[in-house]
Parts: C-alpha cells; sequence; structure tokens
C-alpha cells in the first residue's frame, strides 16, 4: 500500500515551506499535489524521491471521490 504526498512529507519531518523550498517549487504548488489538484512532472517526482527518502512506486498521486489519497489497486 502506498502513501500520500502528504503522508511521506509528514515522515520525513517537512513542513510545506520547507519541503516546497527543497524541491524548487512555491508552497501553493505543492499544496496542490498533495490535494490531488494537480501532479508533479518527472523532475520534480525525482527531487521528491531523494527529499522524502521514498521511491516512487511507494507514492499515491490520485485522491478518491471523498478527497482521500488511494492505492494503486483501488483507482
Amino acid at each position: 500500500m502506498g502513501m500520500s504526498l502528504r503522508a511521506a512529507r509528514y515522515n520525513a519531518r517537512l513542513n510545506q515551506q520547507e519541503a516546497a523550498d527543497g524541491l524548487g517549487i512555491a508552497v501553493e504548488t505543492l499544496a496542490n499535489y498533495e490535494s490531488g489538484k494537480s501532479y508533479p512532472r518527472v523532475p520534480v517526482i525525482k527531487k521528491m524521491e531523494k527529499l522524502y527518502g521514498v521511491s516512487y512506486n511507494d507514492l499515491d498521486f490520485l485522491p478518491s471521490d471523498d478527497g482521500e489519497t488511494v492505492t494503486r489497486g483501488n483507482r
């Protein structure tokens, strides 16, 4: 079971500002990624892997209809 972007950031002990700075993006952009309003491009995903200490395969990017993050098996 994968984890949401928010959970990965939290597990890395970063707030949104710290994570956004580390990724080279705006806080609003990160918030949109975490809420599923938009999705990061490959270069940002690579930075997330390093910053959060997780692989792409362990992350879930799609929110369910109720706003919760779903695993790949539930898409």
